[in-house]
């Protein structure tokens, strides 16, 4: 009787495995597919280390605002990065926020709000330019508290611009005009470039053929003071981990 139960005993435990090892599995699919899930609907993704809990938020193609652009197009929403940065700064698991920018620019009050509230983010926000930071994606990459780009990205900095039918009076100008004061403002306050130098970049005639602007490389938007570092994905996160470390202690001191 007593090995008839044994035996009983060790299929039963086997059953057992067999069944926890299958949840485990489906908990690590639906886990998976959540993740891809997140990335396709925001382009935003959580990553859990031993150490650090970061979240990365990706700002590509054109910045999508108050109207819905083609279908062909590659958009960000802001009615998607809003509530992710305002949820990454309130919550008490995320150490810290990783920006990577690839962006053609957009709409200019939905990326000046995306940059107003980086800016006053009290987590550690590092940006990174790949490719092209460009137009309204210069005041989200510099509201970061560091920033950096790559050797091989670019940054084109013009004025405000429209398209389609406008009013051709002096009002309509002058609104361009605050409107390209905001920015530089922003830009200046948020980076070590002067009002004089980004506005003389801004209105620059002599180097685009279709267009007045100035197209800047990684090592010239660090020269002029526009971007703090140039560097990849490594020195981003390893500058991003030495604030959190910094916070940590902080915290710690003031307890």
């Amino acid at each position: 009787m007593s090995i008839k139960k044994t035996a009983k005993n060790k299929t039963e435990n086997n059953s057992f495995e067999e069944h926890s090892g299958d949840v485990d599995s489906e908990n690590e699919i639906a886990a998976a597919q959540n993740t891809n899930n997140l990335i396709i609907e925001s382009g935003s993704i959580i990553s859990v280390s031993e150490k650090y809990t970061v979240q990365c938020l990706t700002i590509i193609g054109q910045i999508e605002g108050h109207y819905i652009l083609s279908p062909q197009n590659k958009t960000t929403k802001y009615e998607h990065i809003i509530p992710q940065l305002a949820a990454a700064e309130q919550s008490e698991e995320i150490d810290g926020l990783l920006i990577i920018l690839n962006t053609v620019g957009g709409d200019v009050e939905a990326g000046l709000a995306i940059a107003e509230l980086v800016a006053g983010m009290t987590k550690p926000v590092v940006s990174l330019v790949l490719g092209g930071g460009h137009s309204i994606g210069v005041p989200i990459a510099v509201a970061a508290k560091k920033s950096f780009i790559a050797e091989s990205a670019t940054m084109t900095i013009h004025p405000v611009r429209m398209n389609g039918l406008m009013l051709g009076v002096p009002q309509a100008f002058e609104y361009f005009q605050r409107m390209q004061r905001r920015i530089t403002r922003f830009v200046t306050d948020n980076s070590s470039v002067n009002p004089e130098k980004y506005n003389e970049m801004a209105m620059n005639t002599d180097e685009l053929v279709m267009d007045i602007g100035t197209i800047l490389d990684g090592k010239e938007a660090v020269q002029c003071g526009l971007i703090d570092k140039v560097g990849t994905l490594h020195e981003a996160l390893c500058a991003l981990y030495k604030m959190i470390d910094k916070q940590r202690t902080g915290k710690k001191k003031n307890r």
